[in-house]
């Protein structure tokens, strides 16, 4: 499958032919911090996984974790980390816009950086995807740019605090909404980011 629209499957392949901008060859900090906070349990989702390594890392924490994406270059390297790292993750080529058709639940899913690519379209099917693969009472966690730092024209949407809440506000609770940084090659320090846990309303 290819993405129905917003950014094309080809701009991911070429970005993979070399270094991506977004792949620092570790966790995303804010996400290791979520795991050791004992947000992640039970069965996990990494959506748009990418190069693998925040699903990596959850599952040296000894959690059972399938990862998604739709770019085979990125899997390739994803399966090749895991094996450096001696861990199984069960990773699975697949669209995120197609959620739905894994026809499987999860206790927490996890989006780092997917969210804010889409288009206004395709974030409301990326929402409802969302909700078919999360659990009753089980929750989102979400990492995103935020809109604390002016978009370019060729980068990722910026997302602002009011955006995410109405995005989310049928069929979801937002335990908690916080600014985080998101770490990359061009700013290792962190762009200004958004981290939310958001529960699928029972």
């Amino acid at each position: 499958m290819t993405v129905q629209s917003g950014v094309p499957a080809e701009f991911f392949d070429e970005v993979y032919d070399g270094e991506a901008p977004w792949d620092v060859h570790m966790a995303q900090p804010a996400i290791v911090a979520a795991a050791a906070a004992g947000l992640f349990a039970g069965d996990i989702l990494d959506v748009g996984c990418g190069t693998g390594d925040n699903a990596i890392h959850l599952a040296q924490q000894g959690l059972k974790v399938v990862a998604i994406d739709f770019v085979p270059k990125a899997m390739a390297i994803a399966r090749f980390r895991a094996a450096q790292a001696g861990v199984t993750v069960d990773w699975r080529e697949h669209d995120a816009l197609y959620l739905r058709d894994l026809d499987q639940q999860f206790d927490v899913v996890l989006d780092s950086a997917v969210f804010h690519v889409f288009n206004d379209a395709d974030r409301e099917q990326l929402i409802a995807g969302l909700k078919t693969v999360t659990k009753p009472g089980g929750i989102l966690v979400l990492l995103c740019f935020s809109d604390a730092r002016p978009p370019v024209s060729d980068g990722p949407r910026r997302v602002s605090e009011a955006e995410l809440r109405a995005a989310f506000a049928t069929g979801w609770t937002i335990r908690s909404l916080e600014p985080s940084v998101f770490v990359n090659v061009a700013d290792p320090a962190g762009a200004p980011a958004w981290l939310a846990v958001i529960e699928r309303n029972r």
